[in-house]
């Protein structure tokens, strides 16, 4: 078994990729500047990832294991309606979305990988339903409206005058409750989700008024 230091070097050289790669893209990042990001040596990431293929490979598994792990957890676990679940992926999430939108831009397979797999794991919640369109072309368009978005995230963020797409997660998140039909998601999903946004956002205001209260 790899020493746990190992591991958590290698650990910090992927979040590392996924932030140089996300901002540089596939072609301009490179070995060096990966190092210098994760604050360790070329060598080292060598070691760990051979190439800078192996290291773009280790992300693309990565970034679907997150989507794969947070669609499971919202929806086989019951998760979706939990404030403290959408506070935990407002929080991680930055780093692969960065990662993604910029694979998504620059066309690589491993784009087109995550897209059938975003659409594979959203058509499993989307039932055939009389009167609408199947579930596949729904779930297709779907992740095609929720990728759009996220290609464009940084005149979203601009747009809506925050940092990031993070940062206006719970105003994104009923803005796409208000646009999308409750009938395509799953009976109750929609209004789980408004409760959890509710419970975030009640939070993150008793936390602003007691840092407001502790100064």
């Amino acid at each position: 078994m790899p020493h746990s230091d190992d591991l958590t070097a290698r650990a910090r050289i992927r979040d590392a990729a996924l932030a140089e790669f996300g901002a540089q893209g596939i072609a301009g990042a490179t070995i060096r500047g990966i190092a210098k990001r994760a604050g360790v040596s070329p060598a080292l990431v060598q070691h760990h990832f051979g190439t800078k293929e192996g290291l773009r490979a280790a992300c693309d598994d990565h970034v679907l294991a997150y989507y794969r792990g947070t669609t499971e957890a919202a929806f086989d676990r019951g998760q979706i309606g939990d404030s403290s679940f959408l506070s935990t992926v407002y929080a991680s999430s930055q780093p692969v979305l960065d990662y993604l939108a910029r694979a998504l831009v620059d066309g690589t397979p491993a784009a087109a990988t995550v897209f059938d797999e975003m659409v594979n794991l959203t058509e499993r919640y989307f039932a055939d339903i009389p009167g609408l369109a199947d579930a596949r072309t729904r779930a297709v368009v779907y992740t095609s409206m929720r990728l759009g978005g996220l290609v464009l995230h940084q005149h979203v963020a601009r747009l809506l005058e925050v940092d990031s797409i993070t940062d206006a997660g719970p105003q994104l998140g009923r803005a796409t409750l208000d646009v999308v039909s409750p009938d395509i998601l799953p009976d109750g999903v929609a209004d789980q989700i408004k409760r959890a946004l509710d419970s975030y956002e009640d939070d993150h205001k008793k936390d602003d008024r007691k840092k407001e209260e502790d100064r």
